[in-house]
């Protein structure tokens, strides 16, 4: 290559160099702005610059009144409504036929038993055990050769039409119930199916040795799948609070000593630390009675590392 090609390739590399130089020393200079914007906004704030910068993605809650039933919750047996004990007509005596089983519908006069009420050195003598009313046997405990009496309930016949609930309230609990609360019932026999029953009859006094006080629901509607015999778990709904805002508990953070959540100003995309009154607390829902508004967006989820104006970026809203 010529001396005068050499000077064009030195040229053009100068040329270029320089360029590049240029540019790199606008884009130091933008970062250089950009950085002392950040500095200044800091100084102004009181914050640091990381957290001007940081925009957290969060999840929000739009506030509704809503109702929140606090229960009590326990177990009880279905038993029926009413029931007729079953009696032998004869002063004693050993059962020699049992005719029904539990389960068995019967009829008035229905022969369910028959007792052998001979004595030694006389005859047989045979006396029949009768049902006394229509109804279903619920109960039939006794065997071939129970010795029965005429003052001895043999078993029971029940009108299977009316199911009630049985149950106990522990004694510091009983101040919380009234009759015709509200309550629902779940059973093993059908998961995920709740029916509804209400409170019809409460003991007049405690059992002094239990310390609890017996208490009766009726199923209703009637539903015809539930059989005598069967557990019931029970929710008891003790007070309702209607119109009121609920949130998931763990939404609420501790700031400066105080109860407060996080609502999101949609214009600025920022959020405000409100500081909130709790009100009762129903398993993991928290009602608020003070410091949200209806309509409110409140973080429900990330807002553990928020503070008080910090920028967000909502990536969805439930209700």
């Amino acid at each position: 290559m010529g001396e005068g090609g050499k000077m064009k390739k030195i040229t053009k590399l100068f040329a270029a160099g320089m360029i590049l130089t240029a540019g790199l020393s606008i884009v130091f200079t933008g970062c250089g702005n950009k950085e002392a914007k950040a500095k200044a906004k800091a100084a102004k704030t009181g914050k640091t610059e990381e957290q001007v910068e940081t925009t957290f993605a969060v999840v929000a809650y739009k506030a509704v009144p809503k109702t929140l039933d606090n229960y009590l919750d326990f177990g009880g047996n279905v038993e029926t409504a009413s029931s007729v004990d079953i009696y032998p007509d004869v002063q004693a005596g050993k059962l020699s036929k049992i005719n029904v089983k539990v389960g068995d519908k019967v009829k008035k006069d229905q022969v369910v038993a028959l007792v052998d009420a001979s004595k030694a050195g006389m005859d047989y003598q045979s006396s029949p055990i009768k049902a006394p009313v229509d109804g279903t046997i619920t109960s039939f405990p006794f065997t071939l050769g129970t010795t029965v009496y005429a003052s001895m309930s043999v078993g029971k016949i029940s009108s299977t039409g009316t199911l009630e609930i049985k149950t106990n309230v522990a004694e510091r609990f009983i101040s919380r119930i009234q009759k015709n609360q509200r309550a629902s019932l779940t059973f093993d026999a059908y998961p995920g199916e709740v029916f509804p029953a209400k409170l019809v009859e409460i003991d007049p006094i405690l059992d002094t040795n239990t310390r609890t006080l017996g208490i009766k629901l009726l199923q209703t509607p009637s539903d015809s799948r539930l059989r005598a015999g069967m557990y019931a778990r029970i929710k008891l709904i003790t007070d309702s609070k209607r119109n009121t805002i609920v949130l998931p508990a763990n939404v609420i953070v501790t700031r400066n000593e105080q109860d407060v959540v996080y609502i999101v100003d949609t214009m600025t995309n920022t959020v405000k630390a409100s500081p909130v009154k709790k009100g009762i607390k129903v398993d993991d829902k928290q009602e608020v009675e003070m410091g949200i508004a209806p309509g409110d967006l409140v973080v429900i989820k990330g807002q553990a590392l928020l503070s008080d104006g910090a920028k967000v970026n909502v990536v969805s809203i439930e209700e």
